[in-house]
């Protein structure tokens, strides 16, 4: 499982992503995806989004079983706490 947020993007990123994974709210993406296929609409995304900001959460053998990823301005941050992935909001 893959869910993949991204904010302030063109609409032909959103369309790009659309034949891959389900919009069930705006600028939110999820779907079942393979690593090859979640990487290389990870790499478009961070290509083509020049303002706005990008997040994937995609599954991984860690202990909390996800891995976070973060590209641009976003208004929360990633945070590592000792292994564990928390989620920040500035101030």
């Amino acid at each position: 499982m893959v869910v993949l947020i991204i904010e302030r993007a063109p609409q032909r990123l959103r369309g790009e992503i659309s034949r891959w994974m389900i919009e069930p709210r705006a600028g939110v993406y999820v779907g079942h995806i393979n690593a090859l296929i979640r990487e290389k609409l990870w790499e478009k995304a961070i290509k083509e989004i020049k303002d706005g900001s990008c997040i994937m959460i995609h599954k991984t053998s860690n202990e909390q079983g996800f891995e976070v990823r973060t590209w641009g301005d976003s208004s929360r941050e990633i945070v590592d706490f000792e292994g564990l992935t928390l989620v920040r909001i500035p101030e």
